[in-house]
C-alpha cells in the first residue's frame, strides 16, 4: 500500500511539474566538446496556437577552458512549407571580458546559458518547424562547447 501511495505522489509531481508553454526545449550534445563548423544541429517541433507570441532562448553549455569570452551563432527558422522565415547571427557573451567570471550557472567546470535569441515571435501559420543553429567563430572545430540547442516558450 505504501508503495502505490508513493507511485502516485511521484507521478502527481511530474506531472504537476511539466511546463505546458514550452513547445520545444532540446539541446545536441555536441561530440567530444569539438563543434565542427559543418555541424547544425536542427530541432523540429509543432506550432499549434498561431495566436500567441513566443520566446526563443539558445541554450549553450561550455566548460571552463573555452577560449574566448563570447560565442557567435546564427538560428536558421524554417517554415512547415520549407522557407527560412528567420535568421540571425547572435553574439552570446559567456565570460565577462573583464574578470572572466562566468555569466552562466553551473557546477564544477560546467557552465550553462539561457540567452534570448528573439521575443515575442507569432509562427505565421500552424504546423511543423525546423530550428537550425550554426557555430559562427570560423575556428574549426570550435573546443569546449559542450552542446546547444533551444527553448521555446509561449507568452503568457
Amino acid at each position: 500500500m505504501t508503495r502505490s501511495i508513493y507511485s502516485l505522489f511521484f507521478c502527481l509531481l511530474v506531472l504537476s511539474s511539466c511546463d505546458t508553454n514550452t513547445i520545444l526545449k532540446d539541446n545536441y550534445d555536441i561530440p567530444k566538446a569539438k563543434w565542427f563548423i559543418k555541424d547544425t544541429p536542427s530541432f523540429t517541433f509543432e506550432v499549434i496556437d498561431v495566436q500567441a507570441t513566443y520566446n526563443v532562448f539558445y541554450n549553450v553549455r561550455n566548460n571552463r577552458d573555452y577560449l574566448y569570452h563570447n560565442l557567435y551563432l546564427t538560428h536558421y527558422l524554417t517554415a512547415p512549407n520549407g522557407k527560412i522565415i528567420h535568421q540571425h547571427l547572435d553574439e552570446i557573451i559567456l565570460f565577462d571580458q573583464v574578470t572572466g567570471k562566468p555569466s552562466g550557472g553551473g557546477l564544477g567546470d560546467i557552465y550553462d546559458h539561457k540567452v534570448l535569441a528573439f521575443k515575442d515571435f507569432k509562427f505565421p501559420v500552424k504546423g511543423k518547424y525546423k530550428i537550425k543553429i550554426s557555430q559562427y567563430m570560423r575556428q574549426n572545430p570550435l573546443l569546449d562547447i559542450v552542446s546547444a540547442g533551444f527553448a521555446i516558450e509561449k507568452n503568457n
